[in-house]
């Protein structure tokens, strides 16, 4: 990494917190693939209305949120009004509970056997960051963000990994709640003000922006209707077609 410093915008921060699917992990598409499946099933038991859209529909309602709250959203958006249920509910199409618990079976079918994959970009600022003695911690709703960076191999990176097992144990709201984002970097020992925040949902980006920090990038991946405009909207400082754009060349290259 020689001959590589950080951008202007993050010379100044101590910390740097990261969202997990979409930001450090290439596992939206996962994410977003099993919604799908579960939700379509839903509607087509409400009368087959039109179908999930992977990159609308989850980018709108179900990114960077808890699955209960995703559920809902998305099937509130719908006009489905069925029951909440319970995260205990067994999976299913009769309750939005059911409905999250048939979405969770099977992402996670999907990660015992597929591959998980990284961000380069993201990586090599992680790297880089490391190498400088800036901590980092990795957020994410989903219970399954440990299990992620350990199979992707960079967990070591992080000094901290807020995720929804740690969301449920101490009762954090879901983003744009900034709670997430607040107890990571309460972990890293470092204030909101002095911590910047790179997130790819609009929920992520407004709960930095909510939270105080002192940096709030928000990486478009899409080029699509939910793209920089969108998360310049809800709060982001900066946007960048990916982490990596955080590194600049040092003096002499």
């Amino acid at each position: 990494m020689s001959g590589v410093s950080l951008a202007a915008c993050l010379q100044s921060l101590r910390a740097v917190v990261f969202d997990t699917d979409g930001v450090i992990t290439d596992s939206a598409r996962m994410h977003a693939a099993a919604w799908k499946t579960a939700f379509d099933a839903c509607l087509t038991a409400a009368g087959g209305q039109r179908p999930f859209d992977p990159v609308d529909d989850y980018l709108r309602y179900v990114d960077g949120r808890s699955r209960q709250d995703g559920a809902a959203a998305f099937l509130r958006a719908r006009g489905l009004d069925l029951p909440p249920g319970t995260p205990q509910d067994p999976p299913g199409t009769d309750t939005v509970g059911a409905v999250a618990a048939r979405k969770d079976e099977l992402f996670t079918a999907h990660l015992r056997t597929g591959a998980v994959t990284t961000w380069p970009g993201t990586v090599r600022l992680l790297r880089v960051l490391h190498g400088l003695g800036v901590p980092c911690a990795a957020v994410s709703a989903s219970r399954h963000a440990t299990e992620l960076l350990t199979a992707a191999d960079v967990l070591g990176l992080f000094g901290a990994v807020v995720d929804g097992n740690e969301a449920r144990r101490l009762n954090l709201p879901g983003k744009p709640d900034p709670a997430l984002f607040l107890e990571a970097a309460r972990r890293l020992g470092v204030p909101a003000a002095d911590t910047a925040v790179v997130e790819d949902a609009l929920a992520g980006v407004e709960a930095g922006r909510r939270g105080g920090f002192g940096l709030v990038v928000g990486v478009d991946r899409t080029a699509g209707p939910y793209s920089a405009t969108a998360l310049r909207r809800r709060g982001a400082d900066v946007v960048v077609a990916d982490p990596g754009e955080l590194l600049t060349a040092g003096e002499g290259e």
